[in-house]
């Protein structure tokens, strides 16, 4: 079982955004931006497109809500989305709060926010996930 698949079920400690029976939500570790999530699929595939029509179009949803409840608690002109894939073999999208398009540059340094910060982000943004679902 690989580290995300592990991080869903609760093996490893995360800071949970969001969850369902079929995808769960977490922060960026190292984050672009205060912020920065995770979106994956709880059923372990590496290759985003490996995924069926319908998971895909269920995941992207999933990731709507996960954005839309960012964007009400964190201030940001948008939540910008990426799929790279690299460097974790299993699919993911990234959700990155933005003010500029400069924000979702994987080049740029990543932040180091105190555990009770992304404690505190992870628990705003599931508060408005679960009112909104």
């Amino acid at each position: 079982m690989g580290i995300f698949s592990r991080i869903a079920a609760g093996e490893i400690p995360s800071y949970c955004c969001a969850q369902n029976d079929e995808f769960y939500a977490f922060l960026d570790i190292n984050p672009l931006a205060k912020g920065h999530t995770l979106v994956i699929p709880r059923r372990e595939v590496d290759y985003i497109f490996d995924l069926t029509d319908e998971e895909i179009g269920r995941m992207h949803i999933f990731a709507a809500h996960v954005a839309r409840a960012m964007k009400s608690v964190i201030p940001c002109v948008k939540v910008g989305v990426a799929v790279l894939g690299l460097e974790v073999p299993h699919a993911h999208i990234h959700l990155v709060p933005m003010q500029s398009e400069r924000d979702m540059l994987f080049s740029n340094p990543k932040l180091s926010l105190p555990a009770d910060e992304m404690q505190a982000t992870a628990d705003a943004i599931r508060t408005a996930f679960e009112a909104q679902v």
